[in-house]
């Protein structure tokens, strides 16, 4: 209890300062308490406090930079774009998860897992999008056939269609990392353990996800096509 109310009544930075302590600990493996840098967590996520984003990032922004070395299509994928984007993209996709999943940490090994698979996502995004063969060319802004700006779905239409038909958060999550962080199976086991530890389960899970998705086909398609798409003659 003590402890609860005195990092509390820290102030952020003094916050930040307890945090990469605790971080330093993690990654060395040393046992230790990590109340601070779930409190720093708390304050950045769930109240949304920007200066509590900018503290955090600067605490786990050198081992984000670590994953990143050691990935092994680091050098392909720095072909594409800086280190900096990808760390960038990483906090990107973690803030996303919180706003829109309303997604929270207890542990610090859970929000450093989560990271990292943010990070893998933005790498496998940025190394599939190199690797797709040329599409044909769009037309451009006026010429017949362009779906109109109004016919758009966007990336929130999307979420909050699959929040409707997905009951469990625990599916919600699933389909999250599996669909937009674009992860396997293996990959979610091996960086989201405390959440997903067994593999057949996300199998499971995902088939669930699959079915009740084409069940809910015909309502999935009257949502993302109103206002329908219209084209310019």
């Amino acid at each position: 209890m003590i402890y609860r109310e005195m990092e509390h009544n820290l102030s952020t930075s003094a916050l930040a300062a307890e945090c990469i302590r605790e971080v330093s600990n993690y990654r060395h493996g040393n046992r230790s308490s990590d109340l601070y840098s779930v409190e720093l967590l708390r304050r950045a996520t769930v109240q949304g406090s920007q200066d509590a984003r900018v503290w955090l990032q600067r605490c786990f922004s050198e081992m984000v930079r670590d994953w990143l070395c050691l990935h092994p299509s680091r050098e392909v994928a720095c072909r594409l774009h800086n280190e900096e984007n990808y760390v960038a993209q990483a906090f990107e996709r973690l803030w996303q998860a919180t706003t829109q999943q309303k997604l929270q940490f207890s542990t610090l090994s859970a929000a450093l897992s989560y990271l990292h698979a943010s990070l893998n996502a933005a790498l496998l995004d940025a190394l599939r999008a190199y690797s797709r063969p040329q599409e044909m060319a769009l037309p451009k802004l006026g010429e017949p056939g362009e779906p109109s700006v109004e016919g758009a779905t966007s990336g929130d239409e999307i979420w909050e269609l699959l929040q409707h038909i997905l009951l469990s958060t625990r599916e919600q999550r699933l389909a999250y990392l599996l669909f937009h962080c674009g992860l396997k199976p293996k990959e979610i086991v091996r960086y989201c353990p405390q959440e997903f530890g067994d593999v057949r389960d996300i199998y499971h899970l995902q088939r669930d996800i699959m079915e009740r998705l084409l069940s809910n086909a015909n309502y999935a398609h009257c949502r993302l096509a109103a206002p329908c798409v219209t084209s310019s003659s």
